[in-house]
């Protein structure tokens, strides 16, 4: 595995334009990126059109277009990708939905659309707009649900990107998924 400290220096370097850099970054993270966005993937209907690989380098190319960000880390890179894909899927389905506004979309406790793979459709947009709701009182909580929903963190790996502890993050999951629950 490679060192955290390369990824960061590379994603640095990437992002003042060194074209080597961003060369030797993308095999680094590509296999996690897919392997997030397969697992979203698998949560939307079984006939969708965007494949891991396009929704791979959608959100690559996305992330190194972040001029302000001062790359802290692998995990950080991570936390801000898993906040791409969102949006990328978020802008898919309401673009495929804008007549039925996810009518369709089969409802899912949260748990199980953490670890859903059937491919029935999960309603991303309603998922959305209820972490936008969630966020307008508290931001952690919204956080930790895009960092383990969209982006496929650990409870471990969420509470090092957020810098609180495993506990902390535990408690603000369970009271995010009761609040959501009440709101999907």
């Amino acid at each position: 595995m490679t060192n955290e400290r390369d990824v960061t220096a590379l994603l640095n370097k990437a992002q003042e334009g060194d074209k080597p850099s961003l060369d030797k970054l993308f095999p680094l993270v590509y296999d996690e990126l897919r392997r997030v966005a397969a697992r979203q993937l698998r949560a939307e209907r079984s006939d969708h059109t965007l494949q891991a690989t396009a929704l791979v380098h959608e959100a690559y190319i996305r992330l190194l277009e972040q001029k302000e960000v001062d790359w802290e880390n692998r995990l950080h890179f991570f936390s801000i990708a898993s906040e791409m894909i969102r949006r990328i899927l978020v802008n898919y389905a309401v673009k495929r939905n804008a007549k039925k506004r996810g009518q369709n979309a089969t409802k899912l406790a949260l748990d199980e659309a953490v670890n859903y793979s059937t491919g029935e459709e999960f309603d991303v947009v309603g998922l959305d707009a209820a972490l936008r709701e969630l966020a307008e009182f508290d931001e952690k909580q919204a956080k930790i649900v895009e960092l383990r929903f969209f982006g496929g963190l650990t409870i471990e790996e969420t509470a090092e990107v957020l810098e609180i502890s495993d506990s902390t993050v535990k408690r603000e999951w369970r009271m995010a998924k009761s609040w959501l629950r009440s709101r999907i």
